[in-house]
C-alpha cells in the first residue's frame, strides 16, 4: 500500500490523529519504516512524530484496520526527515487552529510540529495560506468584516490556513478624489474625518434638502428618494460592487446592505449582510475555503 506525497497545508485533524513518540532509533528512513513495520498504533493514530533527543522526524502511517482500539502499521510514508522538520514550543498556540500552525511554520522546514496550549501537539507540512480578500468600508478601522473575519478564522478549526487581506473603500479617498462643498454619509458611525467640508448623515434625516455629493450605496440612494422625493449626486461605496469589478484570483469576502439576512456565494466571492453577524462570517469563509 503507498502512501501519496502530503499536500500542502497538511496537518492532523483533528489533532488527535498525531501521536509523538520517543524512540532509540536512528531517524533515518530505512530505520524508521523497519521499526514500525507491523508496530501496532492506536486505531485514530495517522502520523507519528517520532523524537530521538532533539530530533523529530514525521511520518504517515496506514493501518490494517480502525476495527480495534490497536492495528498494526501496515504502510508508512517519512514525511520529513531530521533535518526537514522542525520542532516548536508555543504555550500559548491552539495547535488545533490551522492558521495558528501555519503562523509558526519555520521557515525552510518541511514540517513544523508544534507542542502548544495543554501540551497538545500537531504538525503543518508546507505552510500555505490561502489568501482571502476582505473587501470593506474604512473607516472605523479595522473595519467590522475584518475584524469578524479574523474572529471566525481563531476559532474554526475546519478552516485550512488564511491570510486575511483588506481591501479598503476609503471615504475620505472617495471623497478627495470627488471634492466638494457638502457630503452627505449614510451613518454617523464611522467617525469619517472630511476636513473642512460640511457633512450630513443619511441616517438623522436632515430637516433640509442640500446640494451635496452622496457617498454611498443603493440602498442610501433607496433612502434618500423616500426622504427628499430625487437622487443626488453620488459617488458608490458599495464594497459588493468593488468586489465586483476588481478583479484578480483571490477570494473575496465582502457584503452589501442590500442582502438582509444569510449570504451569497459564487465560485470566488462570499456576500454577507451588512450587518452580519459572527455565524453569517463564519459560513461566508467556509463555503469559500472547504
Amino acid at each position: 500500500m503507498a502512501i501519496p506525497e502530503p499536500t500542502p497545508n497538511t496537518r492532523a485533524h483533528p489533532y488527535r490523529g498525531l501521536s509523538v513518540q520517543e524512540v532509540d532509533i536512528p531517524l533515518t528512513e530505512h530505520a524508521i519504516l523497519s521499526h514500525l513495520d507491523g508496530r501496532e498504533v492506536y486505531r485514530r493514530t495517522d502520523f507519528l512524530a517520532l523524537r530521538n533527543g532533539s530530533a523529530t522526524a514525521l511520518v504517515e502511517v496506514r493501518k490494517a484496520s480502525t476495527g480495534p482500539l490497536f492495528a498494526p502499521v501496515v504502510a508508512a510514508r517519512v514525511i520529513s526527515g531530521p533535518d526537514r522538520t522542525a520542532w516548536v514550543h508555543q504555550p500559548d498556540l491552539d495547535v488545533g487552529n490551522a492558521t495558528a500552525l501555519a503562523g509558526a511554520a519555520v521557515p525552510g522546514a518541511d514540517t513544523t510540529v508544534v507542542l502548544g496550549r495543554f501540551e497538545h501537539v500537531n504538525f503543518i507540512y508546507h505552510a500555505e495560506p490561502i489568501r482571502v480578500r476582505v473587501t470593506e468600508v474604512v473607516p472605523p478601522e479595522p473595519p467590522k468584516l475584518l475584524a469578524q473575519a479574523r474572529q471566525a478564522v481563531e476559532f474554526d478549526e475546519d478552516l485550512p490556513p488564511v491570510q486575511l487581506v483588506l481591501d479598503a473603500v476609503r471615504v475620505e479617498d472617495l471623497a478627495a478624489a470627488h471634492p466638494r462643498e457638502s457630503y452627505l454619509l449614510p451613518c454617523r458611525g464611522s467617525g469619517v474625518d472630511l476636513g473642512g467640508a460640511s457633512v450630513a448623515y443619511l441616517d438623522t434625516r436632515p430637516a433640509e434638502r442640500a446640494d451635496w455629493l452622496l457617498i454611498g450605496c443603493e440602498r442610501s440612494v433607496q433612502f434618500h428618494r423616500h426622504f427628499y422625493g430625487d437622487e443626488p449626486a453620488r459617488v458608490d461605496l458599495c464594497p459588493r460592487a468593488r468586489a465586483a469589478t476588481s478583479g484578480g484570483a483571490s477570494l473575496t469576502l465582502t457584503k452589501c446592505c442590500l442582502l438582509e439576512r444569510g449570504l451569497e456565494v459564487d465560485e470566488d466571492t462570499a456576500v454577507v449582510p451588512w450587518g452580519a453577524n459572527l455565524d453569517e462570517v463564519r459560513e461566508g469563509l467556509r463555503k469559500l475555503l472547504l
